[in-house]
């Protein structure tokens, strides 16, 4: 069931994060989450679902910020492995669908893949190669579901069915991820490689390899991600200080990020959060 505005119907404990557009426009959307169950917590971080009715209205825009994580995503009659994405994600919302996804645990897909993760960068390949020919029989039941426990029944045998023994560089690449988007103070991957008690390219391999991205790079999304949340919060902000608690050199560099990544400058973010 969607209703009229965004809802969350969440076993999962933390909000979505990285969401550049908090507050859609008139018509029906729902979002919910679930966890995994204890066999697949290892790999999978938690499912999704998205659902929007927009007949009869304009298309609307959604753009995210990325994450570490590879994605299993069935929509539009396909299903397909994403890799990590470096820069924001766009979608154009329109007529009335449903979006279901597997968000893997940040090193959590490498034993499914069997091979680099770093392969996966940018791009996506069919879920068939992965999971066998069984999920496109899932694929077309997926609309028809009344909500997301459904939709994670039909999914998650497959899951089980190839999910491989735990992998003990995995659960130490999802730990070190976990300290990238939690510390504030962890502004640069010689630190996690200390804190790992690890060399610089040992460190670099490992999160190549597993993650699909490097340490350098996820501690930068992360601490824009901080700077998002702050300027969604709707805090007043000086943003040479902001710069220098995010790990840059100087306010200049850290514009030049953030427009990059985001789209715009970040007082131009805020006024438009403040104006929605």
């Amino acid at each position: 069931m969607i209703g009229k505005t965004r809802h969350t119907d969440s076993i999962a404990t933390d909000a979505p994060r990285g969401v550049l557009h908090m507050r859609l426009g008139d018509g029906a959307f729902g979002h919910a989450r679930q966890a995994p169950t204890p066999a697949l917590a290892a790999f999978v971080e938690h499912y999704w679902c998205v659902r929007w009715d927009l007949r009869g209205r304009p298309p609307q825009q959604q753009e995210t910020l990325p994450h570490p994580n590879v994605h299993l995503v069935l929509e539009r009659g396909e299903a397909r492995v994403w890799g990590v994405h470096e820069g924001r994600y766009r979608r154009s919302m329109e007529g009335c669908e449903t979006v279901f996804g597997v968000k893997f645990a940040a090193g959590g897909f490498h034993a499914f893949l069997r091979g680099s993760v770093g392969a996966l960068a940018n791009r996506s390949l069919h879920a068939r190669e992965v999971f066998g020919a069984g999920i496109d029989d899932v694929v077309p039941a997926i609309p028809a579901c009344t909500d997301i426990a459904a939709m994670v029944a039909l999914v998650e045998p497959l899951l089980l069915a190839t999910a491989p023994a735990p992998d003990p560089l995995a659960v130490q690449a999802r730990a070190l991820v976990a300290q990238a988007a939690n510390d504030r103070e962890l502004l640069r991957a010689e630190q996690l490689a200390e804190r790992a008690g690890m060399g610089l390219r040992a460190l670099q391999r490992l999160f190549r390899d597993y993650v699909g991205v490097s340490p350098k790079w996820v501690i930068a999304r992360y601490r824009l991600h901080e700077a998002v949340a702050q300027l969604q919060a709707g805090r007043e902000l000086a943003w040479t200080e902001l710069a220098l608690a995010l790990g840059y050199y100087d306010q200049a560099h850290f514009i030049r990020d953030f427009r990059r990544l985001v789209g715009c400058a970040p007082a131009d973010y805020a006024r438009r959060q403040h104006a929605d």
